[in-house]
């Protein structure tokens, strides 16, 4: 896997006349080789070029976390006294290229600042130029691997939909550590969030879960997710679900605006084929809200795409007029959110297919009521 990645990489870098590409802490790097970088203060960066061995650049100390992985990257550990930004500029020096440089959206500026500074006849670019569209469409083992975690929370889901989480008289906060213990038992190496947001609360799309406490009569808004484990030091992928449930019978008015929501979230799935630009899945779900007045309520973008990071390319957005391609991963979820009154979202986890959409969550979607 590692291998077939790395050639795929040096396709693309030779596409975008890239000749190095720099990978620190961030998603790029556990995605290219398996390891994931300690966001430290001293600096660990994998240095590929187009006709070297990548070597992985990294404190002593951390070697032995790394899983051995011959004749895809060699390693060089550094010792206290040396200096890492000196070591990765020697290795682009001896490189037969060097003059574009890719490096990692998630480096830290001072490193980037030092490189610069070491190397200032180079050219600088994002490494989205040559990992973004390779992240963005899934290999078939990553499809499989998100599937799982989808089918994780939807386990979880479904407890919360029959009432098997108790709600109501405990705060939020509570209600979102169950949740984020329920992810861990499914297999999740960590919780990535877990938003509860009882009544009022529901009005903010990423409100974040206090000691306000659960009433009876009232939405609970349910946005939860975490990153697998996975084994031999492969990258984790994650997993994003949201649901609501009402605590007791909802109002006429909120169950009307609820099957509107449905039917964006549906409809939007249902849309994003191959070859549909991402921005016109996003106007699908908000011609539908507009349809029944609804849109001025629509506060962010549909869907954002889902891997080893929780959010990354490719974006449901208007503007972004991309072409979905069969591989891609992203969420759809469309919601509404009355600012003093309440709010809903429904959000599933959808592969681009050749064959159709495919909706790897299988939660209902359906309003669930519960007394507990």
């Amino acid at each position: 896997m590692f291998e077939t990645r790395l050639d795929r990489v040096r396709e693309a870098m030779a596409t975008a006349d890239v000749d190095a590409l720099l990978l620190s802490v961030g998603p790029d790097l556990p995605w290219m080789i398996g390891y994931e970088a300690m966001p430290l203060e001293r600096l660990t960066m994998l240095v590929v070029t187009r006709d070297t061995e990548p070597t992985l650049v990294l404190p002593s100390f951390e070697v032995p976390r790394v899983v051995d992985r011959p004749g895809v990257f060699a390693v060089q550990g550094w010792g206290e006294t040396e200096d890492p930004v000196e070591l990765v500029a020697a290795r682009l020096d001896a490189s037969a290229g060097g003059g574009t440089i890719a490096i990692g959206d998630h480096t830290w500026s001072r490193f980037l600042v030092a490189l610069q500074h070491r190397l200032p006849d180079r050219k600088w670019v994002s490494s989205q130029t040559v990992v973004g569209d390779l992240r963005a469409v899934k290999e078939p083992h990553e499809l499989d691997r998100l599937a799982a975690a989808a089918s994780g929370v939807d386990r979880v889901a479904a407890a919360l939909q029959g009432g098997e989480i108790p709600l109501i008289g405990r705060t939020e906060a509570e209600v979102s550590a169950e949740l984020g213990r329920r992810i861990l038992a499914e297999g999740h190496a960590k919780v990535n969030f877990a938003i509860v947001a009882a009544g009022e609360n529901a009005a903010s799309p990423h409100h974040h879960p206090g000691d306000r406490v659960i009433k009876p009569g009232e939405v609970v808004l349910c946005d939860f997710g975490g990153t697998t484990s996975e084994p031999h030091g492969e990258p984790g992928y994650c997993s994003d679900i949201t649901r609501c449930v009402y605590t007791g019978q909802p109002p006429a008015e909120f169950l009307e605006q609820f099957d509107v929501l449905a039917d964006a979230q549906r409809m939007a799935v249902e849309a994003a084929t191959v070859g549909s630009a991402a921005a016109s899945v996003d106007a699908v779900a908000r011609s539908r809200l507009a349809d029944a007045d609804m849109d001025q309520w629509f506060l962010h973008r549909l869907g954002h795409g889902i891997g080893v990071e929780a959010h990354e390319d490719p974006y449901l957005v208007d503007g972004n007029q991309e072409p979905l391609s069969a591989g891609n991963v992203f969420s759809v979820e469309p919601g509404f959110y009355i600012a003093d009154k309440w709010g809903a979202r429904i959000e599933d986890i959808v592969a681009c297919t050749a064959d159709g959409p495919r909706s790897l969550n299988q939660a209902d979607h359906a309003l669930a009521i519960v007394e507990a």
